[in-house]
């Protein structure tokens, strides 16, 4: 059962690396409010959401995700609740250009 699991990990590892390709070929990052990153995350079958907390007084969490070529970001200052299908790879931090 390891190798499942590191096969699954393989698995999300060349998913974020596509995710951050994809950024970087189009250079496109959509940041929204966090019920309209939800709405986007419900239309996306299995999605891989990219996760990090933030913020050194006040607490972030924020997310990313990508579909169609674009990457979607939020921000909250509270926990999102992802859909249960979600494949949910946590980062040490999201760094988004601006």
């Amino acid at each position: 059962m390891a190798f499942a699991g590191g096969a699954a990990a393989s698995s999300a590892a060349i998913a974020a690396a596509e995710v951050a390709q994809a950024i970087k070929a189009s250079g496109v990052i959509v940041n929204m409010e966090p019920p309209e990153f939800l709405s986007m995350l419900d239309k996306v079958e299995m999605p891989l959401v990219i996760t990090a907390t933030g913020g050194t007084i006040n607490k972030n969490y924020q997310y990313l995700f990508g579909h169609k070529g674009l990457a979607f970001f939020t921000k909250s200052s509270e926990k999102l609740p992802l859909p249960l299908e979600a494949e949910i790879i946590k980062a040490k931090k999201i760094w988004i250009p601006g």
